[in-house]
């Protein structure tokens, strides 16, 4: 059978050989697994940076859904997400000019760190639109595409087709 490679952003396998690897390392579904895995870790000051030079989404705003979900160019975060980001990123400048300056802060403890990692995903969770119970892997949200089916394939209404009397088998 040969060996097979893990991807850990993906969470799937398939046959190891270098054809394989690449095609999958270079796909689309992979980077953007590996982008948003990246994500949950970027600065605090970052992101507020990046989303206020981005335009809101008027989409997003209007619907609550954008379907270009974390690909999209526009901000997905409201007002109020702004500001509770910039108070967090103020705290944190306060607490490093605090540290410059010999102040004496006791270490935070194991928990202190799983709230603030819990709130930081929580609030990253909430602002893509993500449902709260992460899934190993979780599709953006907009993937794969929702397309229309044909009259021809859709499933028939709850009460059944309505046949007009004249074209009733009789």
């Amino acid at each position: 059978m040969g060996k097979r490679y893990f991807c850990d952003y993906c969470d799937r396998s398939f046959q190891d050989n270098l054809h394989n690897r690449k095609k999958h390392l270079n796909g689309v579904q992979h980077l953007r697994a590996k982008r948003l895995w990246y994500d949950l870790f970027r600065d605090a000051a970052a992101i507020l940076q990046e989303e206020q030079t981005k335009k809101p989404c008027r989409k997003f705003l209007q619907t609550g859904q954008c379907d270009f979900g974390s690909n999209c160019r526009f901000s997905h975060m409201t007002e109020q997400d702004l500001e509770k980001l910039s108070a967090q990123v103020q705290g944190e400048k306060r607490l490093k000019e605090l540290q410059r300056e010999g102040a004496n802060i006791p270490p935070g403890t194991i928990e202190d760190w799983l709230d603030k990692r819990a709130q930081r995903m929580s609030a990253a969770q909430s602002n893509s639109a993500l449902p709260e119970k992460p899934a190993p892997f979780q599709y953006p949200p907009g993937w794969p595409p929702v397309q229309e089916l044909p009259p021809s394939l859709q499933a028939p209404p709850p009460g059944g087709w309505l046949v007009p009397p004249n074209l009733q088998w009789g």
